[in-house]
């Protein structure tokens, strides 16, 4: 009879183990699984908010866009305007005869910029601020002229042995703050740095009037500029306001920047006209358009976005992430309700009636040609529709507002996502952490059994081979 050893085949653990925790770890699986489409639907939401409030920005332009109108001169190198809502159409007439200018005075020459002048005694320069009359005007230099403080106050600069120089005096002054900017030219003479002085703001009331007390008479010299008496700087250019007229009616204004002149409008004035300049004040159509476009735009972006992410997926296709969602139901029935719901007030109620019609997909096509219809024959209709308590860009605007609030649909359903994200994340951790201590239980185990096995083998061989050796009865 013939005697052979039996072995078994030992356990690829690691293949073994890998395959029972691939079992073992369905359940984490199914967890991770549901954790990432809640994520999807967080960060869906995410897109919808942004899409909600760039909407309500373009309701808000509309309205603000339909209160403008717009100001536009025949002549623009003279003039520039702008116009609000309090502005009255119609075409006006403006002609520009003066600029308003701030004064500039001319300091003597010097020989160098940063080298001292006089013994450094301290001095004090006091700078006011005012309005020069009478009196002639000759080279820069006035006679017989007075000069009335505007009352503003005035504003002391000491001058020492620190900062006696062009530069340390130029410094001096600018960090005063005392409506004057002090520079430095070089007008390329024999003593060619100068100190220029320049008010800060235009106007008549803007003239400079400077003294000096204290033991340096050099800063006296360079500085003193009284307009009714000894006057140390030359005058280049004279504080004055700007002169126009409106329809004939003269104005003056100390900037070139002229409100109220013609209700609603800002004149900024740029140069003199020879002959009067055309103000059109008008309804700003072409901005209305394009903000009606806008306003258009935005909602077939939100509405897009809404019904892709909403729908339900049919035969071979997948369906919006946010499929059967409550919330995004609910906004979809908020939007219609409100387009559905007509404004009151006015003779137009509809958006139809401007040329904002639906189209089969649920979004909106703008028909400019029946908007800009609409402005011309109805404006203040067309205004009521879209911006008066029942007009459709104020109740978008509101709707996009609560939306978008604390508490609101979009936050209270992002916050139940995550809350459910959370709990499922943590639930995931206690089972990986279970994962791991039963992966170190099966490896364990499988290793001991085959440790056995690898023991059972070296008896079965060892007995098979004392049998071998037993001498046979044959």
């Amino acid at each position: 009879m013939a005697i052979t050893a039996s072995t078994t085949t030992a356990f690829d653990v690691p293949t073994l183990v890998s395959q029972l925790m691939g079992i073992e770890r369905r359940p984490i699986d199914s967890l991770n699984a549901k954790i990432s489409s809640y994520e999807t639907k967080i960060s869906s939401f995410g897109t919808l908010s942004s899409l909600v409030s760039g909407f309500q920005t373009a309701a808000k332009s509309l309205n603000t866009t339909l209160q403008k109108l717009s100001a536009t001169p025949s002549d623009t190198g003279a003039m520039s305007a702008t116009a609000d809502s309090t502005a009255v159409p119609g075409t006006y007439s403006v002609n520009v005869s003066k600029l308003a200018q701030s004064q500039n005075l001319v300091a003597a020459g010097q020989t160098a910029s940063n080298v001292a002048i006089g013994d450094g005694t301290a001095t004090t320069v006091t700078i006011d601020l005012g309005t020069i009359s009478g009196g002639t005007l000759t080279n820069g230099v006035y006679s017989g002229a007075a000069f009335t403080s505007n009352g503003s106050g005035t504003v002391n600069v000491v001058i020492d042995g620190t900062n006696n120089t062009l530069e340390g005096i130029r410094d001096a002054i600018n960090a005063a703050s005392a409506g004057v900017t002090a520079t430095i030219v070089n007008d390329g003479s024999g003593t060619p740095y100068r100190l220029a002085l320049t008010s800060s703001s235009t106007g008549a009331s803007n003239s400079l009037k400077i003294t000096t007390s204290g033991g340096d008479g050099s800063i006296d010299s360079l500085l003193g500029y009284d307009p009714a008496g000894t006057q140390n700087l030359n005058q280049t250019l004279a504080a004055q306001n700007a002169s126009l007229t409106v329809n004939g009616i003269a104005i003056t204004s100390a900037s070139n920047t002229v409100s109220g002149a013609i209700q609603g409008v800002a004149l900024t004035l740029k140069n003199t006209t020879a002959t009067p300049a055309s103000l059109t004040v008008a309804r700003d159509t072409a901005a209305i358009s394009t903000a009606a476009s806008g306003f258009v735009d935005a909602y077939n972006a939100l509405a897009s976005q809404i019904k892709s992410r909403s729908s339900y997926g049919s035969t071979g296709s997948a369906g919006g992430v946010l499929a059967g969602d409550s919330a995004l139901r609910t906004m979809q029935d908020q939007l219609r309700n409100i387009f559905i719901t007509p404004a009151t007030g006015g003779t137009l109620s509809s958006l139809s009636q401007v040329g904002i019609t639906s189209k089969a997909d649920g979004t909106l096509a703008l028909d400019s040609s029946a908007l800009n219809s609409a402005i011309a024959t109805d404006y203040s209709d067309v205004v009521n529709l879209f911006s008066s308590p029942s007009g459709f860009a104020t109740r978008m605007d509101a709707w996009a507002t609560t939306a978008l609030s604390a508490g609101g649909l979009i936050e209270s359903r992002t916050e139940s996502l995550k809350s459910f994200v959370k709990d499922r994340s943590e639930e995931v951790d206690r089972l990986e952490n279970r994962m791991l201590a039963l992966q170190k239980k099966y490896t364990a185990e499988y290793t001991n059994l085959n440790l056995m096995l690898s023991r059972m083998n070296s008896t079965s061989t060892f007995l098979t081979q004392q049998l071998l050796s037993q001498p046979s009865n044959n």
